[in-house]
This record gives structure tokens, C-alpha cells and sequence, in this order.
């Protein structure tokens, strides 16, 4: 008896059911995760270390035979594998279970991490407790929240990082990028910060960069650098150089993708865990307008931030420090000023109407708020505190946004969410981009056959394939250099490229119609 094909290809098979390995990996990796469960149900395993290892173990196994099973018996490159037609990644129902449940997890762990088993006067119990014994082993103390969430999202990125280099493993670029993001997670964010710890330390992420970093100024951890002797100082001055050297020159030459793409936990998970989702992202000309304000107030908001909580820490400390309250609040107004001036004398033409509007707004709001607060003599920043700005910034950016929305709803808004709304450290790099790096994706409009495969897959909403039809070069700003439109591109049209910032920006002809003398362009490209 024939069934029913939901398949809208011309050629193809329709989306295939999961075969009877996948079926079995899914049970076992569920099994791991259903040891999670209980321990959050408060279930006492009578050896911790036991269960964890089991729990952990068996969630890697079942996505590894899983994806062994899905990728290493089939031919190389990608294929139309029916995304849109499968309950968990075309918005169905599954993919709103997952959702829901991601986002309870996210609502808990930083709002109620009591409910996980935290507990702050006594013995762990529940979850965290689970993992102890694990904690001890590497930092020396019982596990918080924050242990048991770094566990878990490394582990994903690990995992999920083997399942996304079998699927692009046609792709060196792919590849190589995705085991930089897996060692960067499971070394910089989070075995040397642990080790940190045991070893009486300030806990650092060292490729965690401000703005990012929104905590690396303050009064808090400074006066932890500042008490941690040469490591401390070191720590606090190679967060100063990684912002005003080493973060303008690796995008000078490489684009944002240095950081997005190959350094940055966010970015890794989006790209690994968040791989089947990415073609959820909104293309949309509005959803684009919407996405450039919001994380542009997103950048002054945490700037304005971090202005008032150093000016708050020097109000109190600055006696005895050539860097005084006054001289950093005027200094500051003084870089932003000049910075302003500069692009808009020798970068203006590059940038559209609407974003030099924005510019001259943000620009005014961030002066008016340094000037108004500082002649009015109450030594705040939006006339609230700093501890108290810093509070809600915590709370709305660095908790709802990048984790309940921007990791939560991956299975209905694509897996970049927070790097395309939210993140400042995004807003930076993107401006640095578009404006100084010589980083592009090059196309080659002749050749490309309008599939949409490199628009379906950009993660970043960008319509890829506009800009393949017309020769355009990509220069955009949001872009993170991921590399999938040019790894699922049939023709070969995309290319990232880092050359000469003199033709950039240009724009071809993609097809030659009948009126096109082919000598003239010869004796045109001869020149």
C-alpha cells in the first residue's frame, strides 16, 4: 500500500524515517538524560560519580552512534534532507516541546537554582549534587548552578561539534572551525577557569572579552585582580588589550568570524547544538531594520553601564591613582568623541542614511547622559546606581536575552537569536567589519542557478542569494563568516575571501542578456 509523500521537490526521495540504529541511539541518549530528570526530582543515587559518568556517558554515545549512522553512510555534502517537513525543526509540535522545556530549564537555573538542589548552607542536593563529585574533582569544591551548566553546554558543544563535522566534513573550512570552538569551550571556558578556582585565583574566561565580559570592570573583580598579585594584573590588562588591540586587528584581517565563529561559547553552541535550526532565522527586510536598532541600544546600554560602574568604583577607591572619577569620565566622553568624529569623517559614505541617524542619536544620548550626571553633582548614571544598573542589565541581557530567548526559543527562531539581537560584543565586531576589515564573501553571479540553499541555511537572516545574483560582495555587518552558504552552495558561487579593502564593495552584472558585446568586456577587463 502506497503512503501518502509530503515532498515538494521534483527529484528526491521524500524525508526519510529514522532507521532502526538512530531509533536505538535516540533511546540510549534519552536513558542519559532521564538520569538527569530524576536527579532533579530529587532522587538519591547511592554513587554519584557512578550515575554522572553513566548519565553523561550515555547522552554522548547515543548522539555519536546517531550521527555515525546519519552522515558516515552517505555520500559527502549536503543534501535536501527535509527540514522543513520534520516535526522537531519545521516549527511542529515537537520543536515547541523542546522549546518550552529549554526555556523552564533557563528560568530555573538562573532565577531558582534552589530547585536544581543549590544549596548555599549545607549539602547539595538534587542535580548539583549529581554533579560533586565531578566539581571537586576539578576546582576542589562542591558544584553550583553555574558548574552544572557549563558541564552540560560543553558537553554539548563537544558532542554536537562530531555530529556537525561528519555533516560538513566535505568542507575543510568547517571542520577546522568547528574544533576550534570545541577546544576553545572545553579549555579557555571551562577546565582553566575551573582550575583557577582550585588554585585560589580570580575565576577569568580569557576569551571572554568585554563588552561580552560585562563584569571585567567591576569594583568586584577588580578588587579581585588587584588581590590576585601579577596573575590578577595581567588578567585585568590582557582584558584592556584584547579590546582596544588584539579584538581590531584579528577583525582587521579576519572579520568578525575570528571571534563568532571560532572562539565564542554562544557562537559554538548556535553553530553545533543549534546546526538543525539555523534555517529558522527571519530573512525579512523588517525583521533586518529590527535587528540593527536593537543591538545597537543593546551596545550603548552595556557602555553606559560599564561608565558607571568603573566611575562608581573610582568615586570610592580613585585616592592615591593618577585615574581619578573626573579624568576617567571626561577620557571616556573624550575616546567616544573621537571615535564618532573618525567615522563619520572618513567612513560616512559607507554607512546608509538610517545608520548614521542612529549613530548621531546614540552618540547624543551617550554625551547628554555623561554631562547631565556629571554637572548635576549626584555621581550616577541614568540617576540610578550602578550596582542597580548593572543589576537589570544582568537580569534583561545577560539572562533572558542570551540564554531564555536566545538559546530557549532556538527551535523556533533559528539558532542566532542572541548574536543577531542581542549581543554587544557582535555590535562591535560588526561595525569593525563593515567599516575597516578586509574580510568578504565574494560571488560569482554568472554561476549561481537561484537554488536559495545559501539563504535557507544563513543562520544571520541574510538573503544570500540577492546578493549572489546581482555580483555583490557580502560586507554585511551581521555576517559571522560561518562559511555554510558557500558549503551548501551547488555551483561553487560564495567565497570567503580577506583581500584588499580597494574593491570590496562592488556589484557585477550576474548574466549577460543579448545587447552585451562580449569583445567590449574583454577589452574592458584587459585594462
Amino acid at each position: 500500500m502506497s503512503r501518502l509523500e509530503h515532498n515538494m521537490a521534483m527529484t528526491g526521495d521524500s524525508p526519510a524515517a529514522l532507521s532502526g540504529k538512530q531509533k536505538l541511539a535516540t533511546g540510549i541518549g534519552l536513558t542519559g538524560l532521564f538520569i538527569l530528570i530524576l536527579a532533579i526530582a530529587n532522587v538519591n543515587f547511592p554513587n554519584k560519580t557512578l550515575f554522572l559518568t553513566l548519565s553523561l556517558g550515555l547522552i554522548a554515545a547515543g548522539t555519536i552512534i546517531f550521527a555515525n549512522d546519519a552522515y558516515l553512510g552517505k555520500h559527502e555534502g549536503i543534501k535536501n534532507d527535509g527540514v522543513w517537513f520534520k516535526s522537531m525543526t519545521g516549527r511542529g509540535f515537537w520543536a515547541w516541546i523542546l522549546g518550552i522545556a529549554l526555556t523552564l530549564f533557563y528560568i530555573v537555573l538562573y532565577w531558582f537554582p534552589q530547585y536544581l538542589g543549590l544549596n548555599s548552607d549545607g549539602e547539595n542536593t538534587g542535580i548539583i549534587a549529581l554533579f560533586d563529585p565531578l566539581s571537586k574533582l576539578i576546582n576542589g569544591g562542591p558544584a553550583s548552578q553555574w558548574f552544572v551548566y557549563g558541564t552540560l553546554y560543553t558537553l554539548a558543544i563537544l558532542i554536537f561539534g562530531y555530529k556537525f563535522i561528519l555533516k560538513y566534513r566535505h568542507n575543510r573550512y568547517e571542520v577546522i572551525r568547528t574544533f576550534s570552538v570545541m577546544f576553545f569551550q572545553l579549555g579557555f571556558a571551562f577546565l582553566i577557569p575551573e582550575i583557577l578556582i582550585r588554585l585560589n585565583k580570580p575565576y577569568y574566561d580569557f576569551k571572554n572579552i568585554w563588552p561580552l565580559n560585562y563584569d571585567l570592570f567591576a569594583g568586584y573583580k577588580i578588587q579581585e585582580f588587584l588581590s590576585a598579585g601579577n596573575l590578577g594584573m595581567f588578567m585585568l590588562l590582557f582584558g584592556v588589550v584584547s579590546i582596544f588591540v588584539i579584538t581590531p586587528i584579528l577583525t582587521y584581517k579576519y572579520g568578525k568570524r575570528w571571534y563568532c565563529s571560532w572562539v565564542c561559547g554562544c557562537g559554538g553552541l548556535a553553530e553545533t547544538a543549534g546546526d538543525p535550526y539555523r534555517h529558522l532565522s527571519d530573512k525579512s527586510l523588517f525583521a533586518w531594520k529590527v535587528e540593527r536598532w536593537v543591538i545597537h541600544s543593546v551596545l550603548v546600554f552595556v557602555t553606559v553601564m560599564t561608565i558607571a560602574v568603573v566611575y562608581s568604583f573610582l568615586g570610592d577607591e580613585s585616592k592615591g591613582y593618577l585615574l581619578t572619577k573626573d579624568v576617567f569620565l571626561w577620557g571616556s566622553a573624550l575616546l567616544l568623541t573621537i571615535i564618532f568624529a573618525l567615522i563619520m569623517i572618513f567612513k560616512r559614505e559607507e554607512l546608509a542614511k538610517d545608520a548614521k541617524i542612529g549613530a548621531v542619536s546614540y552618540f547624543v544620548i551617550i554625551m547628554s547622559i555623561i554631562g547631565i550626571n556629571y554637572f548635576s553633582g549626584n555621581y550616577k548614571i541614568f540617576f540610578f546606581d550602578a550596582y542597580l544598573l548593572r543589576q537589570w542589565y544582568g537580569f534583561l541581557i545577560g539572562a533572558a536575552f542570551s540564554g531564555v530567548i536566545g538559546v530557549g526559543f532556538y527551535p523556533i527562531f533559528g539558532s542566532r537569536v542572541w548574536c543577531r539581537f542581542g549581543c554587544p560584543m557582535a555590535a562591535i565586531l560588526g561595525m569593525q567589519q563593515r567599516l575597516f576589515s578586509k574580510f568578504r564573501i565574494t560571488t560569482n553571479g554568472g554561476q549561481c542557478i537561484s537554488c536559495g540553499n545559501c539563504s535557507v541555511y544563513c543562520e544571520m537572516g541574510i538573503d544570500v542569494r540577492a546578493y549572489a545574483q546581482k555580483g555583490q560582495n557580502i560586507v554585511r555587518s551581521s555576517c559571522v563568516g560561518c562559511g555554510i552558504c558557500s558549503a551548501v552552495c551547488p555551483r561553487g558561487v560564495l567565497k570567503l575571501e580577506n583581500g584588499s579593502r580597494n574593491d570590496r564593495i562592488r556589484s557585477e552584472e550576474p548574466v549577460m542578456d543579448d545587447n552585451v558585446d562580449l569583445m567590449d568586456l574583454i577589452r574592458e577587463s584587459s585594462k
